[in-house]
């Protein structure tokens, strides 16, 4: 009876611990009872999008060194003329530059199918646009869709950004000149989605990007599930090739997806400068969820910044990290006002170079005549349920002009070459159950 007993008393507290776990995760870090929404995964079937517009109906080839822009182009245009449908890229490899969705239309990229995008910069036009935390002039995508709502992406396909030109031209700009900027080499991005709502991305590969590799501008409501996005860094590197970028977005689920690129996998952005916050193309981030993912070689697996001014409700969990430089990185930029709260990191394993890295970000200073220096905040910050090897445990050293408060270290089992912390660079830093090196830290 006694042993039944403990049986008893053991499932129960198992169960209670699940429900609670539960019920802890029903809610967003500021308390916010995360919507329905995020548990609805449900993937989109091709069947079910409208009516098929395969573009070899349109006279695409299969020949990967033929342009074939306008008549994928053409194809999207006759789909939107006829009320909307889907473009099917079939088993092949199919050479574009920009291509420009409209509304109610979308693409599908079959398995064993490449879209690949043109090394000649001049078929990506310049148009009004976004890129690092400024509504500019710019390239165009391979793939861009404006005021799209429910556009998705699917297919087990690929969509290949052939970059190698493009990284070459700015390691060679690099060499001429170690501080030029990634605007002074023309690069296309993968995939830019802007002011589009009811966004799915999901089961296609977004590989080999010029740029970064997936953008997501001023969108609401965007599921991005089992993606598969690469790039190197070995032998020839990608530069700036972030795997997702969130700018101004609200309610991003990010889940089963696999990230590797010669960048941050995960940027939030938003706006940069000193009057960043005065903006009206600039704002918040909030209601992002990224889970049951896996990061491979990547600067950060999670970055707030550099062009950041408000990142709210943020969790990442359930999630395996390897080669990561970072996991969690808070760029702290002087010149631009900044608040990253209510972020949650939680139920992660792997291997990393630092764990949390929080330090001044003043590669590019620029105060504009302002003449003062704006406070940049990072508070309500929970890092829980970790194991990780890494090199680094505590990262962190903060400028005159950073404010961190309200950190919580809960249940850590951590490996580190380097085990030094100082609780004093954080106003209300809790440690709960952290182990560094075998040792208990308070």
């Amino acid at each position: 009876m006694k042993s039944i007993g403990l049986c008893i008393i053991c499932v129960l507290g198992f169960t209670l611990q699940n429900w609670s776990q539960e019920k802890r995760n029903e809610f967003f870090p500021d308390g916010t009872k995360i919507p329905n929404w995020f548990s609805e995964v449900t993937k989109i079937k091709l069947e079910n999008l409208g009516k098929t517009f395969n573009i070899k109906d349109f006279g695409a080839v299969e020949d990967s060194t033929i342009i074939q822009t306008s008549i994928i182009q053409k194809t999207i245009d006759k789909a939107n003329s006829q009320g909307g449908g889907v473009i099917i890229i079939p088993k092949g490899t199919f050479l574009s530059g920009a291509l420009f969705f409209k509304p109610n239309t979308h693409l599908y990229v079959s398995e064993g199918a490449v879209l690949k995008g043109s090394t000649n910069i001049a078929d990506y036009p310049y148009l009004p646009s976004r890129i690092e935390g400024q509504s500019i002039n710019y390239f165009s995508a391979l793939v861009n869709a404006y005021g799209v709502d429910g556009f998705t992406i699917s297919g087990e396909g690929t969509i290949d950004g052939n970059g190698l030109k493009y990284w070459e031209a700015f390691w060679q700009r690099r060499k001429e000149n170690p501080k030029c900027t990634n605007l002074e080499v023309s690069r296309p991005r993968l995939v830019f989605i802007r002011n589009s709502d009811h966004v799915q991305v999901q089961d296609v590969k977004l590989i080999n990007s010029g740029f970064w590799s997936s953008h997501y501008y001023q969108c609401n409501h965007v599921r991005i599930l089992n993606v598969r996005i690469s790039s190197p860094h070995e032998l020839v590197k990608a530069p700036s090739t972030d795997a997702i970028d969130i700018d101004v977005c609200s309610n991003v689920l990010i889940k089963g997806c696999y990230m590797s690129v010669n960048d941050d996998a995960i940027a939030l952005k938003g706006g940069k400068g000193p009057w960043a916050d005065k903006d009206s193309t600039n704002g918040e981030n909030t209601n992002i969820i990224i889970e049951d993912c896996e990061f491979g070689f990547c600067h950060s697996a999670l970055t707030c910044g550099s062009e950041s001014i408000h990142n709210k409700n943020i969790i990442m969990r359930n999630c395996h990290i390897n080669e990561a430089m970072r996991l969690l990185w808070l760029k702290m930029r002087p010149d631009t006002p900044q608040k990253y709260e209510y972020i949650t990191v939680e139920n992660i394993k792997g291997q990393a170079h630092s764990m949390v890295y929080v330090k001044p970000w003043t590669q590019f200073f620029d105060l504009k005549g302002r003449k003062d220096v704006p406070l940049s905040y990072s508070e309500n910050i929970t890092l829980k349920n970790i194991e990780l090897d890494c090199e680094v445990f505590f990262d962190i050293a903060i400028g005159e002009y950073d404010r961190l408060s309200d950190f919580t270290f809960d249940n850590l089992k951590i490996k580190a070459k380097n085990a030094d912390y100082n609780k004093g660079l954080i106003k209300g830093l809790t440690l709960s159950n952290v182990i560094v090196n075998g040792k208990l830290i308070e």
